[in-house]
């Protein structure tokens, strides 16, 4: 019988959905709609293992996984012996360290001897070692945010994504240790078949990915602007250009990344272009 990727994806949370849109996306087709804790897709061969975030790492270490979807601050934070092979684009956000907007505590060198709660004990510990500050680290596992309200701690480090929670509470970041996102992590001893499929669905990441951060570009251009438009629209290798029922005018079709979309556009418009039409990627291969 033929291998299968076993595949670890958080059960519930900020990073489910995430995952399992990103699976959709790749073209693997996995139906969860009984809450199971184990599903094989259809029609790749992969099987998908819903668990704890916080036991992924330890899962994929021990090959009870293959891989996993998780995210950077879980994996940092355990600390396991796994590989991280790519960043997949979401669930970001940063893990902070926050005070209460009124009182003594102004910076970080205002924690030394204050105690700080935390679900990160590992990641703060070794934080506050390379900054020499010493203070007092309070583990909890939820609800982080309301320990300087009730006198459980004077400080906090926690994941921060919109800071709605923090406003909530009357806090403020001072301090962001770890940018972090869902990562796909492997273990170190896949075997040769497994490294294949791994190989197809990095394949299928990659594709994803490369169009969520890349637009299609449609516009009609004055002949006389074609090499300045052509220069501010490299794409993939070269714009497309198709000559319009109108004379003097040519349709240029063309890839521009996300990041340089609006400053090319205004380059454009500039130079004489017209009619620009934008369209989203569902694939992109190179």
């Amino acid at each position: 019988m033929s291998e299968t990727l076993r595949i670890a994806v958080q059960k519930s949370g900020r990073l489910y959905d995430g995952s399992m849109k990103l699976l959709k996306e790749c073209g693997i087709e996995v139906s969860n709609g009984n809450n199971q804790l184990r599903v094989i897709a259809a029609n790749f061969p992969v099987e998908i293992f819903f668990l704890r975030d916080d036991d992924i790492p330890e899962y994929v270490q021990d090959a009870v996984a293959d891989i996993g979807f998780v995210g950077e601050n879980v994996v940092k934070e355990k600390n396991k012996e796994v590989d991280t092979i790519e960043k997949l684009g979401f669930g970001k956000c940063r893990l902070s360290i926050a005070i209460p907007k009124t009182g003594a505590l102004q910076s970080i060198s205002d924690l030394n001897g204050k105690k700080i709660a935390t679900s990160y004990p590992f990641i703060l510990s070794s934080f506050l070692k390379e900054k020499n500050i010493q203070a007092s680290i309070h583990e909890i596992s939820g609800s982080v945010e309301i320990a300087p309200k009730i006198g459980l701690a004077d400080a906090i480090c926690d994941l921060v994504s919109s800071g709605s929670t923090l406003f909530t509470n009357e806090l403020k970041e001072i301090e962001t240790i770890l940018y972090s996102e869902s990562i796909l992590i492997s273990n170190k001893k896949l075997s040769a078949e497994k490294k294949i499929i791994l190989e197809s669905l990095q394949f299928r990441l990659s594709a994803v990915k490369k169009a969520k951060n890349n637009k299609y570009v449609l516009l009609n251009a004055p002949n006389e602007k074609l090499d300045t438009i052509c220069q501010l629209l490299p794409g993939m290798k070269s714009p497309t250009i198709l000559p319009l029922a109108e004379e003097g005018w040519s349709s240029v079709h063309s890839v521009i990344s996300e990041t340089d979309f609006w400053n090319i556009i205004e380059k454009l418009k500039s130079n004489g272009a017209e009619g620009i039409l934008v369209i989203p990627i569902e694939k992109m291969i190179v």
